[in-house]
This record gives structure tokens, sequence and C-alpha cells, in this order.
């Protein structure tokens, strides 16, 4: 009888035995593994001539680590479902052909659109539809630059009659110094529009209270700002967006305000179910790179919200588990 302490752990054998018998009886795959014998480390091409014996200490390791992937099924607003979470706007380009390329780099596949007047002393201008196919692309056509409710449902009319859809963003803003929004404007027109049949995202305040009474109401998405729109100064009142996430049974968005890709990745870690930008990529120095940038940045906040962020500690505490250790 043999005595060999193998990981701290006292063992009995009935007589001395090979390493890789040894291994064989506790169940483990020497190919997974890596062995150190009083101290000294054991070629793996060595386990069939090494013999253990009574007394003999060893130690086996093999490498840690965990987690699982958790797919993303995309999003799903008003029935409908989309690859990416990223929804893009189509102004403030060069040109068309820069709105058309960075639409493309961002794999976005909603892109909003605001309804203005044709311009008819040369109504053979180049139109968006000519660079940007509806074929394609979710237009989601907006109410950019509308200060009431009238005006707000007045536009979506003709953008519905003009395309056929019923899809929109609603936004009534409440002054042109902050384009912050109306909320009383913004719920009459709500309710308007919902009652002729529009499905309604609605830009709105980052008011946990007007976003229930929004989505009580029977909008589609809540779209609260992270910041003022084309302000670029990223989530400001994460806390009020948090409560909005955890009461909503409907995707919330976040609406304006983003400027770079960690702000993006921020809005998404917090749990909201995409976000919409335009200013972020169109006035970047480089909007294409800015539009790939943005793609993978609300990927990668929605795979850390998904993954679960560790929680935050006073003090540290390693990273390696102290148990096993040798």
């Amino acid at each position: 009888m043999i005595h060999v302490t193998i990981n701290g752990e006292n063992r009995q054998f009935d007589a001395p035995i090979l390493l890789n018998s040894l291994l064989s009886e506790l169940g483990i795959d020497p190919r997974k593994v890596a062995l150190e014998r009083n101290l000294e480390i054991v070629p793996r091409s060595t386990y069939g001539d090494v013999l253990v014996g009574d007394g003999d200490r060893l130690e086996i390791v093999h490498f840690i680590g965990g987690g699982k992937d958790e797919p993303d099924e995309g999003l799903v607003v008003a029935g409908q479902r989309f690859t990416s979470r990223l929804i893009v706007g189509t102004g403030k380009y060069k040109d068309f052909e820069e709105t058309r390329d960075a639409i493309a780099a961002s794999g976005a596949e909603i892109v909003t659109v605001a309804v203005r007047r044709v311009n008819i002393s040369d109504p053979k201008q180049p139109m968006l539809m000519d660079y940007v196919d509806p074929k394609k692309y979710t237009y989601l056509p907006n109410t950019a630059g509308c200060y009431t409710g009238e005006d707000a449902v007045r536009t979506l009319r003709l953008a519905r009659e003009a395309g056929g859809w019923n899809l929109v963003k609603l936004e009534v803003l409440g002054d042109q110094k902050t384009l912050y929004p109306n909320m009383v404007e913004t719920l009459r027109a709500a309710e308007m529009l919902i009652r002729e049949g529009f499905q309604v995202m609605v830009y709105c305040s980052d008011d946990p209270i007007m976003a229930m009474e929004l989505e009580k109401m029977g909008c589609c998405a809540i779209m609260p700002l992270a910041a003022p729109i084309g302000s670029g100064l990223g989530v400001q009142n994460p806390v009020t967006l948090r409560i909005i996430i955890e009461n909503a049974k409907v995707p919330v968005l976040v609406d304006a305000g983003v400027g770079t890709a960690s702000d993006a990745a921020v809005a998404m870690e917090l749990g909201c179910d995409g976000v919409l930008m335009n200013t972020a990529i169109a006035q970047a120095k480089d909007p294409i790179r800015m539009a790939r940038a943005m793609k993978l940045a609300v990927e990668a906040g929605r795979l850390s919200y998904l993954a679960g962020r560790m929680p935050k500690k006073l003090y540290a505490d390693p990273s390696s588990p102290l148990g096993g250790l040798i």
C-alpha cells in the first residue's frame, strides 16, 4: 500500500503505479492537464514511464473558464423582427451617396426619413429613394420639425399616403433651442395617430411616468432621449432610463444625444432594445467609419447586457480563484 498526495488530498494505491494508469484511474484525460511530481514538471510524453511511489506529491492542473452564449433574437417592433438594433437617420450628410454608404456600413435595417415639400421648380433633382431603396430598408417616417400635435399628425398622414407606412416615429418639439419634446402635444398626437391605425414609436423625455402613459396609450416603442438632439453628450440620466426599461413591456430605444460609439454601448448596456442616431454618424469626420463603429458598439453593448456585468466593489478581488492554488 502506498500513500500519494494529489492536489493536497491523500490517496492510497495498492502498489506503485505509472502516471498514465493513475490518471486513467482518476478519470482524467492526460491531454487536458499539466502535471508536477515532487515540484518537478513531468513531460506529457513520459507519463507511461514515470512510476509514482509512496510519499510522492502530485499537482494536476488545468485551465478553467466559464460563460455561455445567449442568442440575440433581434429587435421586434410592432410585430416586425429586425436583426440590427441600430436605427439611423438620413439627414445632415454631404450628399446622397454618403448617406447610402453610411447606412450600408451601419448595418441598419430601419432608416428614419423626414417629410418635406417636393422642389417643384426642379422636380428632376435626385431623391432619397433613388439611393436608399425602400424595398431593402424599412422607412420610418418621422415628424422632425413639428411643434404641434396637429402638424405631426398631418405630416404622418401624408407619409402614409406617399408610401403606405403605418410604422412611424412621432416627435413633437417644444422649442427650437433645446429641441426637447413637448410632452403635452406628444400625448395628444399619439392618441390621434393610434386611433387612426398608426403604429407609433415615440420620441419622449426621459420621464418614467410619461413613458408609462405612452405605453398604456398603445405606442409600440418608447424612445427617450439620452441628451438633447444633436448634442452628442451621451447618456445623461442612466437612472431614469433604467427605470423606464424595467417598467416597459414594449421596446425602449435611446433616441437623440449619442455622440460616439461608447455612448451607444452605454445605452445598450443599460438594457435598451436599440439606439437611434443621425448626427453622430453624419457629422463625424469619417461618417462611413463611424457608422461601422456604431454597428459594433451596439452589438457589443447588447452582448455585455446579456452577459450581465460583474458587481461593483469597493476593494480588490483576485481574478484567479484561490481554490486549487498550487
